[in-house]
Formats: structure tokens, sequence, C-alpha cells
């Protein structure tokens, strides 16, 4: 089921992306040859009025095609008033900016759907899972109810800050141990105890700071009033932004590289969320969905930037630019969209290979 849910959330995200091109692209005149959901071979299609709706066999996006975005394509006569390069430049932005603007007012609706209506999933301070072999192992039991960590109390992730302060003496390395033990005041079976526990650092790039190896209880979700769930998820859409549009600058770092998630990975992640808890799968979709629109608007051909980026040229030169430009431009940006996908496409399979992505 978690499948079948997964590749739903995905074909919405394409299908309300390509909704934005489409309507603008009738909105405005333009004549709409084929609507597709997934990428060719065409399994099924139908043909209502001008329009083609078809579903293809490779669910890695989908396309509006619309009549004349090629200037060299030999249209009939009765329909070269509406093709694409015909119209002005203003209406070509609005075109090509509708589809990214969907999944951009999309992330920060899901995003508010999660905060405020939903509500983020508590934690409570009791003890529930313990890693084998790991410090707390040593200490603690399921059930556990920690109190104070150092003298330290305060909500769960208080409680985590205060152990991941514990550092390891000189570099922070993979399982170096830190120079001191935290010190754990404990409630088990009524009465209150004192432990000890060195955290170890866990240098895996998720995590990358000391811990000790437990997990605590989930609590009930509690959702944010109407004011902190607006803000909240402001504030969320832009660290998300600002992380995606790091994107071209973490592909030149070799560490940051191996962290790019593909098609593959955010399938099986959501896929994932889906099966622990399908409302977090809200927030996953808000992030896919947001980040979908920033890398769509990177100024490079075919993206949908690229398109904005040329017409906008065209409106400075004050006269089309050539195609053939376009073209060896896209080249260019082909490549680089081609070597993003398979980038993360490796990343995929070193993943799942390796035991997989692990959500929790």
């Amino acid at each position: 089921m978690s499948w079948v849910l997964a590749f739903v959330g995905f074909a919405l995200l394409v299908i309300l992306h390509e909704l934005g091109h489409f309507a603008v692209a009738k909105w405005v005149g333009m004549r709409v040859e084929k609507f597709s959901l997934f990428f060719p071979p065409t399994l099924v299609s139908k043909k209502v009025g001008e329009t083609e709706y078809a579903i293809g066999a490779i669910p890695a996006g989908g396309y509006v095609r619309i009549s004349g975005m090629n200037p060299s394509e030999d249209l009939p006569e009765e329909v070269r008033d509406r093709a694409y390069h015909a119209q002005p430049v203003w209406k070509r932005m609005a075109v090509i900016a509708a589809g990214p603007a969907v999944n951009l007012v999309l992330a920060l609706v899901l995003f508010f759907i999660y905060f405020g209506l939903i509500g983020p999933q508590t934690a409570t301070r009791d003890v529930a899972t313990i890693e084998r072999g790991s410090p707390a192992a040593a200490v603690l039991e399921p059930g556990d109810r920690l109190i104070a960590v150092d003298g330290v109390r305060g909500d769960t992730a208080a409680l985590a800050e205060r152990i991941s302060a514990h550092r390891c003496p000189g570099e922070q390395v993979d399982g170096c141990e830190a120079a001191n033990p935290a010190t754990l005041l404990i409630a088990r079976d009524g009465e209150r105890i004192v432990e000890r526990a060195t955290p170890v650092y866990d240098g895996t790039t998720d995590v990358e700071r000391t811990r000790l190896g437990f997990g605590f209880a989930p609590g009930p979700r509690e959702a944010l009033p109407f004011g902190e769930a607006v803000t909240t998820s402001v504030d969320r859409f832009g660290y998300v932004a600002g992380l995606t549009l790091t994107l071209p600058a973490r592909l030149l770092n070799t560490e940051q590289r191996e962290e790019i998630t593909g098609i593959v990975g955010s399938y099986e992640i959501t896929r994932q969320t889906i099966l622990n808890d399908v409302a977090n799968a809200v927030a996953i979709l808000a992030l896919i969905s947001l980040s979908l629109a920033i890398i769509n608007l990177f100024p490079f051909l075919p993206l949908d930037g690229g398109h904005i980026f040329w017409a906008a040229v065209e409106k400075v030169r004050g006269r089309p630019v050539p195609f053939a430009v376009m073209e060896r431009a896209g080249v260019v940006g082909f490549m680089l969209v081609i070597g993003l996908f398979l980038i993360g496409l490796t990343n995929d399979i070193g993943r799942l290979s390796d035991g997989g992505f692990q959500v929790r």
C-alpha cells in the first residue's frame, strides 16, 4: 500500500505542475497539443478537442507540448497565430512560470497543513529504543524516563542537545568517545537513579554529533496555533529553498555530492515515511514540491528557468534570440540535468545496496 500512496503523491505533484503550464497556456490562447503524465513511450492516450491526454511509461516527470515551441516547426495556417513563439514575451513567461509557481504554492500549503492542522510529532521523555552495543545499552532500559542530563532538565530536544554537547578530545571522527561522560537522572519503577554514560561521535552524514544510542517514545501530535503555523511554514519554506539553491555548489564538493538524492531515493523515502506514519508524508511531499520548483527555475534549458531566461533576454534585446543559439545552450543545460540525474541515481543505488535509506 505504501508503494501505491507514494506513487500517487508523486503523480499529483507532476500533474499539478503540468496543470499550471496547461491552464495558463489555454488562458492566454495558446494551442496545447499534448498533456502527458510521465515520459514516453506512451502507454495510453485520448484526444479531447485539440489536446491529447496521455500517460507515459517512465515516471520521472511529465510535459505539456504547445504548438510552435520550436520556431522552425511547420504549423498549419489556422494555428500559427496561437503558436508559442508567436506570443508576446509576457505570455510565454507566464506559461512557463506557472508550473513552478503551482509547486511553490503547493509546498507552502502542505507545510501549513502539516504544522497547523496535523501537527508535528511530539516526543515523550520515555526511552523506547536502545541500540545494541551502544553506550545507552549499559545504563538504560526500555520504559525508563530521562529526567535530566548533567543537571539540565527540559524537553527531548534540550536533553539531546545536552548529550551532543559532549565532544571528543581533538578531531571529531566517527566512533570517537567524548572526553567526559554524561550524567543521566532516570526514573525507573518509581525510583530515581543516576547513571553515567560516555557519548560516542556518529560521523554519518545525517547525524554528525555525539550520541548515546537510544530513542524516545513518540507522543501525541500537537497542531500549532494559526499564527505560529504560518510563521513556521514560511521559515521551513525559506530554509528548504535556500538549501536547494546551494545544489550547484554541492555538486562540486565530493562529500556533499554523495548526499544528493535522486528520483528513486525521493520515492523510497516517501514510501518509507508513509509506511511509518502517513501524516509525515505531507511534510515530505512539501519538501519535494518545493525542491522541484526551485530546481526547475535554474536558468538552463530544458528546465523552465531556461525558457524564462531566454524570454527575458529577448525582452532586453528587443528581438528574438536565434533558435540555434538556444539549441547550443540547451545542450549544455541538458548535460547538466542528465549529470544531476545520474549523480542522484548513483547515490540512490549505492544507498539501496548498502542497507537502504533507513527512514525512521
